[in-house]
């Protein structure tokens, strides 16, 4: 298993080598953390729920929804502006992440999400390369590595070591470009929308396995990014990572490779959904892969 670094090349336009195409199998699965694989928003929201309450606010449902998938630069400011507050959002966000921490290595509260164990232990011994990709912090990440167990990711992408967060595609094109694989080859598989349009983005055949009802749209993170973005609030909260300003995601950063213009509309359009990780068998995988639609669900071939 090997953590890359924001340096590994995709974001300053190195070629990534493709997949024998032949194969009726993935170059590489690419996989969310939070939420898809590992059950854990439930100790976010115990500190989201602490940091509402020191403003004298309560936090929502509606609120958590909208937050699902962001990296701290762009979930902070958002949740900022649902409660109404105009507070520090550096030390908001350090607040959120280092109550995050102390709760993620707390013994027994990690806990597998349904079907988790069984697809990484199908991917592995079917030696199909892996990635985890999270908007979550190294910090956070290791303790549930040490839960999911490292063999099972031939790579691994922080949300502190690329420029830019989910949604932006910056973390699944590094993940690509570790792996030596075709962004197009490979599936993502995530629990929000904020993850899927990021997986779209980056050219990713995505498949959604929501963790939670009444997701917002592409459209709608879409456009709560740009706002959240537009703010100098994003910015400062940035500054609360460990990569410190450069996590701000500038264009420039991201040498632009990231920020091209695409059509929200079409990027839906070519999102799968599953209801669960049981659904998500390697025939389906395939299946996927050697499909010319993107657009279309494919069904699992019969046996034999």
């Amino acid at each position: 298993m090997n953590a890359v670094s924001p340096l590994a090349g995709v974001l300053s336009g190195q070629e990534t080598a493709g997949a024998d195409p032949s194969g009726a199998r993935p170059a590489a699965v690419l996989l969310d953390m939070d939420g898809l694989l590992v059950e854990t928003e439930h100790l976010w929201t115990v500190a989201e729920e602490e940091l509402a309450a020191s403003y004298g606010r309560t936090f929502t449902p509606e609120i958590k929804n909208a937050m699902l998938g962001h990296g701290i630069d762009t979930a902070v400011p958002l949740m900022l502006a649902m409660l109404g507050v105009d507070e520090d959002p550096a030390a908001a966000a350090r607040f959120l992440l280092d109550r995050a921490v102390e709760l993620f290595r707390a013994p027994g509260m990690v806990e597998n999400r349904p079907g988790a164990p069984e697809l990484l232990a199908t991917l592995l011994a079917a030696e199909v390369p892996t990635a985890l990709v999270s908007s979550s912090f190294r910090s956070l990440m290791d303790p549930v590595l040490d839960t999911l167990g490292r063999e099972h990711f031939t790579v691994t992408v922080a949300g502190d070591e690329v420029p830019r967060r989910k949604p932006f595609p910056d973390p699944y094109l590094v993940a690509a470009a570790a792996l030596g694989v075709d962004p197009a080859r490979c599936v993502v598989l995530e629990d929000s929308t904020t993850g899927a349009l990021a997986g779209l983005r980056a050219g990713c055949r995505t498949v959604l396995v929501p963790s939670a009802p009444d997701l917002p749209s592409l459209a709608e993170v879409a456009a709560a990014t740009d706002a959240a973005l537009a703010t100098d609030a994003s910015v400062v909260a940035a500054e609360a990572s460990p990569l410190g300003g450069a996590a701000a995601g500038t264009t420039a950063a991201a040498g632009g490779l990231a920020a091209r213009p695409d059509d929200v509309a079409t990027l839906a359009g070519r999102l799968l959904r599953v209801a669960s990780l049981h659904e998500v068998t390697l025939g389906y995988l395939g299946a996927l892969a050697a499909s010319e639609e993107p657009g279309v669900l494919v069904k699992e071939p019969p046996p034999g």
